[in-house]
């Protein structure tokens, strides 16, 4: 069944404000195994069952496995000349553009996309190093004419942090408003504040909120020995504020679970359409939720690689949310962010712990066990998550977590079956070493 024919939520229509923000289209394009996944309903289908498609024979990485072909079939028009130079990044963040278009019924070759506002998220370059080094060996004066127009084109769209939204740009044709913004792991979830903000402005009706990464798993294991190799050689080394956990291929990451020891990475892409509710119940769209508050803060340490595991910052991202609306006693469900390491955990649990007191019972579970930790298009498939768990009325398991870790303050859901919730609130958390924590506040489509 997909989250879009729940049968104990009718369609809403007609109540709320006419500049709400409310999301349509969900797009993917995220590691579904031997096949990526697309869609809403194949997202869930892996989220709430506890799956990981991340790798059980020694590599526990998340790769999308795009063909082609998959690519040819959703974008047929786009000129040779131009795709023949699109990295991962690109082709992942065009496809879950299209697929949410499709999920929202909006017509890409109509024109429907000519006015919205795009906004990418990217936290890492990983895809666009082969494109900046090729432009920075290359000879111009030994080099053909046409050598040096492909390398141009290719450079052009690939060496800098906006590569993904100057080729949605070009395919939507949009006149509106496109940006990117990157702040790792963060990234994606800014932008839907961002989206947010421009809806209830009045200066869009509809904005697309992708985020994209792609990592290099070399870059990631170089970077793994140089760390191992330092500590080795130097055991009374200051190590505060260092990764307590490393980025590992070797074992399974384990979220909020007494055995995490290490953290899994996975590319893709994950698209958000949002539009002014006005304009979407003029079209007859489908309401998925809305997004009722977004804040961000930082802890204000010196450390660039460091975290406050205290929560005190996230505590003030998640008040600013509630202002004086709503009340933490609305929000039974939050989405996590944990990519299995201790400080965020540690960092949650602190959280939940100054927000709602001793013992409470409220549920926080995270499913980047499914398909990797992400990077940019965690605060995208956060959203999506959410919204269908409210849409269906149960909270998905948190992936890979079995034995969970002694202190916690809160349920993260262990195992692999969903856990029945009636909700209209929930909060989604996302961090960047160093950076912003966020905080979103999300409701069903009639939530106020």
């Amino acid at each position: 069944m997909s989250p879009r024919h729940h049968p104990s939520r009718p369609a809403p229509g007609g109540t709320g404000n006419p500049r709400d923000a409310v999301v349509t289209g969900l797009g993917f394009c995220l590691p579904g195994g031997a096949e990526p996944v697309f869609t809403a309903a194949q997202v869930w289908d892996i989220a709430s069952r506890g799956r990981t498609v991340l790798g059980r024979d020694g590599s526990h990485y998340g790769s999308v496995h795009l063909t082609a072909g998959q690519f040819q079939e959703r974008l047929p028009d786009i000129p040779e000349f131009f795709s023949r130079h699109y990295t991962d990044a690109h082709r992942y963040g065009l496809v879950s553009l299209v697929e949410a278009c499709a999920d929202a019924e909006l017509d890409l070759a109509a024109g429907d996309l000519g006015e919205a506002a795009l906004l990418v998220g990217r936290g890492s370059v990983d895809a666009n190093v082969d494109s900046y080094l090729a432009l920075l060996g290359i000879d111009p004066d030994s080099a053909t004419t046409l050598d040096a127009l492909e390398m141009f084109v290719a450079a052009e769209q690939a060496v800098s942090p906006s590569d993904v939204a100057v080729v949605q740009g070009a395919l939507t044709r949009t006149i509106g408003p496109c940006f990117t913004v990157s702040c790792g792991c963060s990234s994606s979830a800014v932008q839907i504040g961002n989206a947010r903000r421009l809806i209830a402005t009045g200066e869009t009706d509809l904005a697309v909120v992708t985020g994209v990464d792609v990592f290099n798993v070399g870059l990631i294991e170089k970077g793994q020995r140089l760390l191992r190799g330092a500590q080795h050689a130097y055991d009374g080394m200051d190590a505060a504020g260092m990764p307590d956990l490393l980025p590992s291929f070797d074992t399974l990451m384990r979220p909020y679970d007494r055995r995490a020891d290490c953290i899994n990475h996975g590319e893709g892409a994950a698209t958000v359409i949002l539009e002014s509710r006005e304009a979407a119940e003029r079209r007859g769209a489908h309401l998925y939720g809305q997004v009722l508050a977004a804040a961000m803060t930082r802890d204000g340490l010196a450390n660039p690689l460091s975290a406050d595991d205290s929560g005190a910052q996230l505590v003030r991202a998640v008040r600013l949310c509630l202002g004086d609306r709503w009340r933490i006693e609305q929000v039974p469900y939050i989405n996590g962010a944990s990519d299995g390491g201790a400080a965020v955990t540690a960092m949650e649990a602190n959280t939940v712990r100054a927000l709602y007191g001793p013992g409470s019972t409220v549920l926080l579970s995270s499913q980047e066990g499914c398909f990797g930790h992400h990077g940019a298009a965690s605060g995208c498939v956060g959203l999506a998550l959410t919204l269908m768990m409210m849409e269906y009325g149960e909270v998905c398991p948190t992936a890979n977590c079995e034995q969970p870790a002694d202190g916690l303050s809160f349920d993260p859901v262990p195992g692999t079956r969903t856990r029945p919730l009636d909700f209209d609130h929930a909060l989604s958390f996302n961090y960047q070493i160093g950076g912003v924590k966020h905080a979103m506040l999300l409701g069903g489509p009639d939530a106020t």
